[in-house]
């Protein structure tokens, strides 16, 4: 038995590791089976890592939670050349010509594995990178993570667990024929592969792995990245074979561009490019901020285009009763997902791009996130295509639509779309932020009767038990979902404000009228002349709010909120006045590093100030974080002041 297990132990390193098989797949089948049969016939010497736990048959009841003792952050991104170049100047400041290693970043689930002498003993997710969850059933079963190391050392190794393109496809074909729901993109059929309770299902799914971190690599006596991945493809470890020590910019954008452009060709899904400093002593030297090291970061390719056809044009009613095309396209995956739907925006961007219905499409997503038409291939017309005719009636009500500006509304005050979309939007996070309420749950308390208006949101404990019967809901979830609505009760009213929908005030003018009336009351009892005298109050804001305040059904629902026992004041700190910030507008850009982009603008406005999102000649300084976008070089061209966070924080004290 040791014997067949050192045979297929060497042939799995030299084919995963070396890329230099030896074994014919007939052969190492052979030795497979002939193992299997011998520890069928004497269980007792079966060994934890034997090969044959490859097949799987491993059952858990739940995943055990894992602490990390290293932490697994995760990284910094860059988006363009200049974001590189910006991260390469930071590094040299402190190390001088640094040398660089470019790593694939692999588009899968982070995995730490831990041996002791020589044997794995745990897999672990990444988590929230402290703790993680134990998935070691399943980890055994990737051929490319060896159970007995070529050393009997103990050392602790992470890397990326992904699926094939093969393999994707495959497991889609498989699923297909059985009438499953197919899998968006490898990634997550990866993700949701390694954490099956039942071992067998992962095994099924021909996952792959590289390793790419030793997180201690100075405990081996070893000084760089670049060795550390030398010595973990010694000890037996996959590590990926197109890695790249390189010296300084030139030689890192060259190793960029070139991935950048055959990305397509590899047998797995990439969605960047990791540079990590390859010196370890200057890595510590450099250190981390709370959340990234500041010697790596990642870059992550731009937006992709590819065309389709669209198929039908759907019209859907939004919470203010907007009424917006919507393209249904052929399915297409782009950027690593599935897109079917995008949106068209209004019927002025439909008309003037000329997008008819049979249309071959071109989609790109925005920032790598929001799927966008962005024109039609009228090259490719046949002459069956629809001219978009924009609809005058609501798809929910069927009243007539009435426009305002560029957009059509449905203004029946009983469409249950608008109410749908209200519902959700009382509860989002930055209005009453009740935690629990996904936007399906709204929708099937709406159609059950449960919730039809915004005060019934503060009547649901009266159906606790009713609700406890529904599928999916227990006494617990119950529980979380009534303690996440009382604790609102306590928001303050720029938060109720924004949740109430009034048109045109979001939140941050929920928050300057908080500010400016301290309570509802007077809010209701103000007047336009009033409201159109406050700073940044346009007439369109004061009518609209104004005319909600009018409306007796408004006026009904504030009343019976505050029966419920709603605050209806303002919550917050005293501004204390500060020279640097007092009436004066900034600009955040960029990712901060100490502090969230909200901590940022919370304390902005306690010091008096205010935010904007774009730079004008009105703006008093533009806040810089890493990687900032096109409004730094905005603030450049109209030579307003540029702080960095390190000043801006001075400044604040």
């Amino acid at each position: 038995m040791q014997e067949i297990i050192d045979i297929i132990n060497k042939a799995n390193y030299e084919y995963y590791t070396l890329d230099k098989p030896t074994l014919t797949d007939q052969e190492y089948d052979r030795y497979m089976q002939e193992l299997i049969k011998l520890e069928e016939k004497y269980p007792e010497l079966k060994q934890d890592n034997s090969p044959t736990v490859r097949v799987g048959g491993t059952v858990i009841d739940e995943f055990v939670k894992v602490k990390h003792e290293i932490p697994m952050l995760s990284l910094s991104n860059v988006f363009n050349e200049s974001d590189i170049i910006a991260f390469d100047e930071k590094v040299r400041k402190e190390v001088k010509n640094p040398v660089y290693v470019c790593e694939l970043k692999i588009d899968g689930l982070s995995v730490s594995l831990l041996y002791k002498e020589g044997k794995l003993i745990r897999g672990a997710t990444r988590g929230d990178g402290v703790t993680g969850e134990d998935i070691t059933h399943n980890v055994k079963t990737i051929k490319e993570i060896p159970l007995t190391l070529k050393e009997p050392i103990s050392i602790e190794v992470r890397g990326e667990i992904y699926m094939s393109k093969h393999s994707f496809e495959a497991l889609n074909e498989l699923r297909k024929e059985r009438n499953e729901e197919l899998l968006a993109n490898p990634r997550n059929a990866a993700a949701g592969s390694v954490r099956q309770l039942n071992s067998k299902i992962a095994a099924s799914r021909n996952l792959s792995n590289f390793i790419y971190h030793l997180p201690n690599a100075m405990e081996y006596n070893i000084s760089s990245h670049y060795e550390a991945l030398n010595y973990m493809k010694k000890l037996g470890f996959t590590t990926n074979a197109n890695t790249k020590r390189v010296n300084g910019i030139t030689e890192l954008l060259e190793y960029i561009n070139y991935w950048t452009e055959n990305r397509h060709n590899l047998p797995y899904e990439i969605d960047g490019i990791v540079i990590k400093l390859d010196d370890i002593n200057k890595q510590k030297e450099l250190g981390f901020t709370s959340k990234y090291p500041k010697w790596a970061t990642a870059y992550k390719f731009p937006a992709m285009e590819v065309l389709t056809k669209l198929k039908e044009i759907k019209f859907t009613v939004g919470r203010t009763g907007q009424v917006t095309p919507n393209a249904i396209l052929e399915p297409v995956r782009l950027a690593g997902s599935v897109i079917s739907k995008a949106t068209l925006h209004n019927e002025d961007y439909v008309k003037m791009k000329d997008i008819r219905v049979g249309d071959i499409v071109s989609i790109i997503k925005a920032g790598d996130v929001i799927p966008r038409v962005e024109k039609a291939i009228t090259e490719r017309r046949t002459g069956e295509e629809l001219p978009f005719e924009m609809t005058s009636i609501c798809p929910i009500c069927n009243s007539n639509l009435i426009k305002k500006d560029a957009a059509y509304y449905c203004k029946n005050p009983l469409c249950d779309a608008k109410k749908i979309e209200g519902l959700i939007h009382f509860v989002s996070r930055d209005a009453m932020n009740i935690e629990g309420f996904g936007e399906n749950i709204i929708e099937d308390f709406y159609n059950m009767g449960y919730l039809r208006t915004i005060p019934d949101f503060y009547t649901l404990y009266n159906k606790k038990e009713e609700l406890m019967e529904l599928e999916g809901f227990g006494e617990k979830s119950i529980n979380n979902l009534l303690d996440s609505i009382k604790n609102s009760k306590q928001n303050s009213l720029d938060k109720l404000l924004f949740a109430l929908g009034i048109r045109y005030v979001g939140s941050k003018t929920a928050k300057i009228l908080a500010h400016h009336y301290k309570n509802i009351d007077s809010i209701i009892n103000t007047t336009y002349e009033e409201l159109t005298s406050i700073k940044d109050i346009g007439e369109k804001i004061a009518e609209s709010i104004i005319n909600y305040f009018k409306d007796e059904e408004n006026l009904s629902t504030i009343q019976k909120l505050k029966e419920l026992n709603l605050n209806m004041d303002i919550l917050s700190e005293e501004i204390k006045m500060n020279v640097e910030f007092e009436n004066k507008t900034f600009v955040l850009t960029g990712s901060l590093e100490n502090i969230t982009r909200d901590e940022a603008t919370q304390l902005i406005e306690k010091n008096g100030g205010k935010t904007s999102s774009s730079v004008s000649k009105n703006t008093s300084a533009v806040i810089v974080g890493t990687n900032p976008g096109s409004k730094y070089d905005k603030a450049i061209s109209l030579n307003i002041p540029i702080w960095t966070e390190q000043e801006f924080l001075e400044k604040i004290n």
